[in-house]
């Protein structure tokens, strides 16, 4: 016990088990070994000594927040990266060169990353607040006999807690005893039914939380009946607390020490291990491990561009033998300068608020605007090869089922009267509404419908509940069971339909409301009055009522309940329409069974309806035997409900599957609704007969055979399930884990407290707005604002369309370093009279260029409009992110063409045109001697400008040319006007560009004093002449790059309908392996 004592104080979770670590799981054990082991009282309760002893030793009923909001590390953590401190670093130079306006601007770019990154996390860290909320504030338990109230968080392990409908579970707790007990656990199993719990089963150690029906978790509500329990869990020790560590688990900091098999470690592992550990914390510091792919990439690029500029710096003085003049200094500073993107990260940042508030008008709340990049990869993934380009991997949204895919709410889907046939109720996106949703019927019965075509639509059917009742009795008779024997109630307001009562029960009642046959109306107008009511009972697995109408002697009986109960107590059925009823023989029995068994397999939860007419009686309830009463009933007929899809579910996942997206399902539900909900909704095929039976359980996996794999048995899976039925919290986890291993991004959804972890452990947690919890929405990067699954793709399309524009930006951003570094350290050659390098750019034009002249189009790169194609492209490649091969040549190409041409024009302008001296001190001051050496550097500043403006128009299409953006626009020489007016942010950039060089050039001081060169006149047309070649080399090289991605094409590119079919291609594959193969695979 000493050694359980210890595990237990370090806080070890072990799921299943309490704050008393006890023999077994309190589910395995009977409620009367629980009480033994945990030392409770059943018939008085704890003493108010022993509660108060077991409070110091357990602590409080709460769930722990850990140490809360630290503001003073939030604010660290957003100065703690590379790239700002590589931003930083650019404020210092520029101050220390006494360029105090681009000083003030950077010092401005790094104060607004600051404060935008600290809000942000600053309320990511409120997520554990909205758990404590869920806690029930006051509990009935039983102390010294007597029952008093108790605030919850003074509940102690071992008290003994009464439960009434309405109540908040105030902690976990083994039911002693439980009369039609039920309780809502759809927050926490994701189970849309409540669950009816049974004190005196007892269920296997590994049984799911959704299973476990002789406990009552904490934070669940009670909707139907009472019950009484001990408390075995408390706080972090419940159900939901296991959830709350999860959501505060993060990865160890310390690299475990290397040991033998009996403890021992050498010391140089020791080292080993020290070494990883300080690797890992300057990683974390520099931001290279840690955030999102996009963000490590950038915080690796700025480490490689400060040891590149460090490098170009140390070649500017080498080339000038380590002169410690300050014009060598300043010439070394302004190389290494050019190497950096100083106005990057406020652009990347710009550009992703930009898109959070386009993301707003589609029914989307982004809460980290880094998961925007994370969603331009969360699609799919493809490998450059040196060939052609293919689909290697298909990426995955896995999905939460009840509020997600569904509406969270229970409908009647079908109903069959045996001699009259099926009767269908088509979509509808409000479940309460009795108006909405066509009405079907087949003269069949559901063993004779193939319900997954379209069979039920070819028959003969009648849509108007008017026309379906005419001259019907047997369907009278089935919905007066229908809306007499149950307790709900739908009615309409002026906000619309609404509905009180059980799940189950509303769901009956708006079908009967379909035909106008309400309770209310029937009570009402047509004078049934209740006689008599024997609730539903677990033991009995059904309930009765008893109705008399006032004008007659005439007494019913209407009984609902499980199917096979029901027609055990059943003697006669009608099953032709024009004949007598006729005995329940074993034949009839199994042929309803069948009709239920088919209806079952539509993922339906199906309930019996019968009735019988009996003598008058007192009146009362004691006057009836319930025994008596539910017998030698006539079968009316079976009724099948669930939780349908959404409209929209079935559409979004095709698109989502011709996008390259697999959608998988992990549910809290019953494994056969769960494959019928994702066969209707596309997640796994329809028609499963071309599967081998064992590949379609793969396919479809319940989470407690999941649960049981270990990791390594998961990943020699050949495929992950599609669906996994009976999750846990924990289960969803492993799976996300599963597809990190397979190097996938993983989009997880969700509504519930059960869904926090894995939203929170996803690439991207997406959480449902209107039905969502606080805790998912807190956890999770994106909220759903409208609940809709088919949402989510307008997250994705913002997505792609903002992973597009951040390489168009960065692209031309990065050009610009590579051609401002390229031309300086060529120019070294280029030396004055004294022997020193003679700029071609000084730094206040390198600066100009990068911040004012490039900043605006660079901007209005990244709000650039989404391509017509987006969707239908193969997904980028994740861990390639925005740098990848295409951008990378990109870059070097055009960085290099544009050195090249200012190399040509400085030397035209000194060689050609000049007499080719370059003077003395021209890095200094102007003076006579220097004039040809600053119209060149003007000429060269021009010609730099005006190529990063015109990079930027033909970067709103990586391939494309400029003049033809639109290849279907018979606008054949006028189309380019059209496109470049589109996007008038980028034109008006693009034209403050062109505008503000003219200052520059001819205001005295500024010219000659701050940018070191003179106003130029005949060398205007060295700039055309050079801006012409400069587009013709760019078309020319976007032509090269179309027709090699044409043959690539040409060569077997994996197309939309290829991508769509890839997602199943795994499965239908291993179903044509032969067994014995197929094991070895």
């Amino acid at each position: 016990m000493g050694e359980k004592r210890s595990d237990d104080e370090t806080g070890t979770q072990v799921p299943g088990q309490g704050n008393k670590p006890l023999s077994a799981p309190p589910h395995a054990l009977s409620y009367d070994a629980v009480s033994n082991e945990i030392g409770a009282n059943v018939q008085d309760g704890l003493t108010t000594k022993e509660a108060k002893s077991r409070l110091e030793r357990y602590g409080r009923n709460e769930l722990d927040d850990g140490p809360g909001v630290q503001p003073v590390k939030i604010l660290i953590r957003q100065v703690a990266n590379a790239m700002m401190l590589v931003l930083i670093l650019a404020m210092a130079v520029s101050f220390g060169i006494q360029s105090y306006i681009e000083g003030g601007v950077i010092a401005a770019v790094v104060i607004l990353n600051i404060i935008v990154g600290f809000f942000q996390e600053f309320n990511a860290e409120k997520t554990m607040n909205s758990l404590r909320s869920l806690s029930s504030p006051t509990a009935a338990v039983v102390r010294e006999g007597k029952t008093e109230v108790f605030p919850t968080a003074e509940l102690v392990p071992g008290d003994m807690v009464e439960l009434k409908t309405g109540d908040t579970v105030p902690a976990d707790i083994r039911l002693l005893e439980a009369v039609n007990f039920e309780t809502d656990e759809a927050l926490l199993t994701g189970e849309s039914l409540p669950a009816q719990k049974d004190a005196e089963a007892t269920f296997d150690a590994d049984t799911g939380a959704g299973d476990r029906l002789n406990i009552a978790f904490s934070s669940s509500t009670v909707t139907r009946g009472r019950a009484r329990g001990i408390v075995f869990a408390t706080g972090m020790k419940t159900e939901i607390g296991s959830i709350a560590v999860a959501l505060h688990a993060t990865e160890k900091r310390v690299r475990p020490v290397k040991r033998k098999s009996d403890g021992t470690a050498k010391h140089h592992h020791y080292a080993q291990a020290w070494g990883l550990t300080a690797g890992d914390f300057i990683g974390h510091f520099l931001g290279i491990n840690v955030g999102t792919p996009l963000q490590r990439k950038l915080s690796k690029l700025a480490i490689l561009l400060f040891g590149i500029a460090v490098a170009c710096a140390i070649i500017v003085l080498g080339a000038n033998k380590f002169s410690n003049y300050n014009e060598v200094i300043i010439y070394a500073v302004a190389t290494g300068l050019s190497m950096i993107p100083a106005c990057l990260i406020v652009v990347l940042t710009i550009t992703m608020a930009a898109g959070t508030k386009r993301m707003v008008q589609r029914h989307v709340i982004v809460r980290r605007l880094d998961s925007l990049e994370a969603l331009g990869a969360v699609t799919g993934m493809y490998l450059w090869h040196f060939k052609r380009v293919t689909v290697t991997e298909v990426e995955d949204i896995c999905s939460d089922k009840t509020g997600t895919l569904t509406q969270g709410k229970m409908v009647a889907n079908r109903a069959w009267i045996p001699a009259k046939g099926t009767y269908s109720v088509g979509p509808s996106n409000d479940p309460f509404d009795p108006t909405t949703g066509p009405l079907l019927h087949d003269s069949s019965p559901p063993t004779d419908i193939r319900f997954e075509s379209e069979d039920t639509e070819k028959k003969d059917r009648k849509s108007s509940p008017e026309d379906l009742l005419k001259d019907n009795p047997l369907l009278e008779q089935f919905l007066n069971v229908a809306s007499l024997a149950n307790l709900a109630h739908v009615h309409q307001t002026g906000d619309g339909w609404t509905a009180r009562g059980d799940p189950t029960e509303i769901a009956i009642q708006v079908f009967a409301s379909r035909f106008n046959w309400n309770r209310e109306r029937l009570t009402k107008e047509q004078c049934w009055a209740q006689v008599a009511e024997f609730p539903f009972d677990s033991d009995v697995k059904k309930m009765s009522v008893i109705f008399s109408k006032k004008d007659t002697d005439k007494r019913m009986v209407f009984t609902k309940g499980a199917v096979e109960r029901v027609i055990d107590f059943c003697n006669l059925v009608q099953w032709e329409e024009q004949s007598r009823p006729t005995n329940m023989t074993e034949a009839v029995r199994n042929r309803i069974l069948e009709n239920m068994n088919a209806l079952a397999a539509q993922g339906l939860r199906v309930l019996a309806f019968a009735s019988k007419e009996i003598g008058p009686g007192a009146g009362s309830n004691e006057k009836y035997d319930r025994e008596d009463v539910e017998k030698d009933l006539t079968f009316q007929g079976l009724i099948g409900l669930y939780d349908p899809p959404r409209i929209e579910s079935a559409g979004a996942v095709k698109e989502c599957h011709q996008a390259g997206i697999a959608v998988r399902m992990l549910t809290g539900d019953h494994p056969g609704t769960a494959r019928a909900i994702a066969a209707q909704v596309g997640i796994i095929p329809s028609n499963s007969n071309a599967i081998a039976a064992d590949v379609a359980d793969t396919m479809v996996m319940i989470a407690s055979r999941f649960d049981k794999l270990s990791d390594a048995e998961i990943d020699d899976l050949p495929v992950l399930p599609l669906v996994i039925a009976r999750c846990s919290p924990n289960t969803k986890v492993r799976m996300i884990e599963a597809l990190h291993r397979r190097q996938g991004s993983v989009a997880m959804t969700g509504d519930g407290v059960n869904d926090s972890p894995s939203l929170k452990r996803a690439d991207v947690g997406i959480a449902m707005g209107q039905a969502g919890s606080d805790v998912a929405k807190d956890a999770s990067d994106i909220v759903l604002t409208d609940d809709n699954f088919a949402s989510i793709l307008n997250a994705m399309e913002e997505g792609r369309r903002m992973f597009d524009n951040i390489q168009k930006f960065v692209l031309h951003l990065l050009s610009e370093n590579i051609a401002q570094a390229c031309t300086l350290l060529i120019e070294l050659a280029f030396k004055d009279s004294s022997g020193l390098s003679v700029f071609p750019l000084v730094p206040v034009e390198i600066l100009w260029v990068i911040m004012i002249t490039s900043g605006m189009p660079e901007m209005g790169l990244g709000i650039e409009v989404a391509a017509a194609d987006i969707m239908d492209r193969p997904p980028p490649f994740f861990r390639a992110g925005v740098f990848g091969v295409e951008v990378l040549v990109d870059m070097l190409v055009y960085g290099l063409w544009m050195a090249t041409l200012c190399l040509t024009a400085f030397s035209l302008i000194i060689f050609g045109f000049g007499d080719g001296g370059l003077g003395a001190d021209c890095n200094n001051r102007y003076s006579v001697e220097c004039d040809t050496v600053f119209r060149a550097r003007a000429t060269t500043f021009v010609c730099l400008t005006w190529f990063a403006l015109f990079l930027a128009w033909e970067m709103v299409d990586m391939r494309r040319s400029f003049f033809r953006m639109q290849p279907n626009s018979r606008r054949y020489f006028t189309q380019w006007m059209h496109d470049v007016w589109r996007n008038q942010f980028l034109f008006w950039g693009i034209m403050a560009g062109f505008v503000t060089v003219f200052p520059t050039l001819y205001i005295p001081v500024i010219n000659q004093v701050v940018f070191k060169h003179q106003g130029i006149s005949w060398e205007w047309g060295v700039v055309f002449s050079e801006a012409v070649l400069f587009v013709g080399g760019v078309e020319g090289w976007k032509w090269g790059k179309r027709v090699c991605f044409r043959r690539r094409a040409g060569m077997g590119m994996v197309g939309q309908g290829g991508r769509e079919a890839k997602v199943f291609e795994k499965y239908m594959s291993l179903s044509s392996v032969p067994s014995r193969e197929k094991a070895d695979v």
